[in-house]
């Protein structure tokens, strides 16, 4: 290889899984930078289509590798952040909740059946490297992006799950996918979305060992393939206001040396604000392989960011040598997940793997087995008269999809009963005319949904929305709310009657709020996390169920 290829080889690009026409300009500049740059891998990431963010359709995420693949002498690397299973950026696979899910469950088990599953699915569309588990310890209830990304606040607990899940993702060597702990040293305790800016966290270097460190030792004891970086700021480790990804002191001196990591170091991706505010693509670059990164994920500018490092071994500011170790780490990477002997996808075998009922049977499991009762005045849930209730959903958006299966599965119950949809988006006098509609209800059941995604800044409820929970539980009857996603809604809504968590916005978890409202299923979930000043780590009112018959054809897809 030349020297540029050879950097090449170090850059990572993201695509989002469609199969472009030929003759467009999408798919000639990556004919360009596969071909003619040999970049060493792509990323699958999601995009807006304008109103809800677009999955990749399985057919054509692998007729798009296949053809890529073709292009290249050196097969290309593929990963993707598949922190539900790939459901988090593939269609019709395994849906899985949130991390924090799982940590409420309290067994590690089902995060080892995850990275399983996750790999078998992974593989089959033509993914080798899984950027997951999420090993940060969400200590910071105002955390606006890792949140129920995370398996909980306790360091211990964290590592139980990222250990399991990183044992699942290697158990079948026919499958194996590089696992990748995230975001290190540590992303849990920070109140600033680095995806819009540089987070900081100020604890000292006892808390850091005491605390966000601890799952990053349990993932490299476990054999993690690889760590990803964190866009955050540590002055106890690190100059203040320069991002771990670009610290020396972080990613050579403390993982490297203290840590004693020998796998793949990955950037996060540094088209984030965390990075691409203060630093060009070519200067980030440069500097993150000084620090000691092996892979350049997402530069905003991929041929800046080559041209850059080429021109830093050169001039001195890198060495040749320094270059070859990471791409020798990433060829060898390479030929363990068989890239060497098969690159392409088998198309036919994709239906025979993916979303398969018992995989599908279980995430259903692990949502129900996660749901949490925090509080529960008057013995409210389960619904003693669902027939007196009137149901609200609280969407993220005009075009948000979830509360819809929330809403079929109250209807399958009861078939004239009130359900109503209220979103972000709607005006003060909108809102208020559909609450006069509920004036009659004798109790409220209120899923909120507070998800978490890049960009956004916050986690909570938008709009006029904390004012449809403040008219309801200001009418004196009561108020059941269920947070579907964000545990930590209760701490702006404190005087609501009861409380049930379910750590996350995905269908199986919907099916599971509805089931748990009815007594259909035993909560037995535990919080995770504390609520400051409402609830402690570990709390959990366990309920039996009331009635174990189950609506026919309901699911969790």
């Amino acid at each position: 290889m030349t020297l540029r290829d050879e950097v090449a080889q170090l850059v990572f690009i993201a695509f989002h899984g469609e199969a472009p026409n030929s003759r467009t300009r999408e798919y000639r500049t990556f004919m360009r930078l596969i071909r003619e740059t040999k970049v060493g891998g792509l990323i699958l990431v999601n995009v807006s289509n304008g109103r809800v963010i677009a999955h990749a359709e399985p057919y054509a995420l692998a007729t798009f590798l296949n053809r890529m693949q073709r292009l290249t002498r050196v097969p290309l690397m593929v990963g993707g952040d598949f922190e539900r299973g790939a459901s988090m950026r593939v269609n019709g696979t395994t849906v899985f909740p949130h991390a924090m899910a799982f940590g409420a469950t309290g067994e590690p088990a089902y995060a080892r059946y995850e990275g399983e599953v996750t790999a078998r699915e992974a593989r089959a569309l033509g993914v080798q490297w899984v950027y997951y588990p999420v090993a940060d310890v969400n200590n910071n209830p105002d955390n606006p992006i890792i949140n129920i990304r995370s398996f909980g606040e306790n360091p211990q607990q964290v590592s139980a799950y990222v250990k399991a899940f990183i044992e699942g993702a290697h158990a079948d060597k026919r499958n194996y996918v590089l696992a990748t702990a995230k975001h290190f040293p540590g992303h849990g305790d920070t109140a600033v979305d680095t995806h819009l800016n540089l987070a900081t966290i100020m604890a000292d270097r006892a808390h850091l060992e005491s605390t966000e460190l601890v799952p990053f030792r349990a993932a490299i004891a476990a054999g993690v393939d690889s760590i990803m970086t964190a866009h955050i700021a540590v002055p106890a480790l690190a100059p203040p206001e320069l991002p771990a990804t670009l610290s020396p002191a972080i990613l050579t001196d403390l993982l490297r040396h203290e840590l004693g990591f020998n796998g793949l170091v990955v950037t996060d991706a540094l088209e984030m604000g965390g990075i691409a505010i203060g630093f060009s693509s070519g200067e980030a670059a440069v500097r993150a392989l000084q620090a000691g990164a092996d892979t350049l994920l997402m530069p905003a500018d991929a041929d800046a960011a080559i041209k850059a490092v080429v021109a830093a071994v050169e001039d001195g500011r890198l060495t040749r040598q320094r270059i070859r170790d990471s791409v020798v780490k990433i060829l060898a990477a390479k030929e363990k997940v068989g890239l060497d002997r098969k690159r392409l996808v088998d198309m036919e075998g994709i239906s025979d793997v993916v979303n398969s009922p018992e995989a599908n049977e279980k995430a259903q499991e692990i949502a129900e087995h996660a749901v949490t009762l925090v509080r529960n005045g008057g013995h409210m849930i389960p619904l003693a008269a669902p027939d007196r209730t009137c149901f609200v959903v609280l969407g993220e958006g005009r075009f948000s999809t979830g509360g819809q299966v929330f809403a079929q599965e109250v209807r399958k119950r009861l078939r004239s009963g009130t359900v109503v949809t209220l979103d972000s988006s709607m005006s003060l006098a909108d809102v208020d005319a559909d609450l006069a509609k509920l004036s009659t209800c004798e109790s409220y059941a209120v899923a909120a949904f507070a998800s978490v995604a890049a960009y956004r800044g916050s986690a909570g409820l938008a709009g006029e929305l904390p004012h449809v929970v403040e008219s309801l539980t200001a009418s004196g009857k009561p108020v059941a709310m269920i947070a579907m996603g964000n545990p930590y809604l209760l701490r702006s809504f404190p005087n609501v009657t009861a409380y049930l968590a379910t750590y996350s916005t995905v269908q199986p978890s919907e099916v599971a709020a509805v089931r748990a409202l009815w007594g259909e299923i035993h909560i037995n979930g535990h919080l995770p996390v504390t609520i400051p000043g409402l609830a402690a780590y570990g709390e959990g009112i366990e309920v039996q169920a009331a009635n174990g018959v189950r609506i026919s054809g309901q699911g969790g897809r």
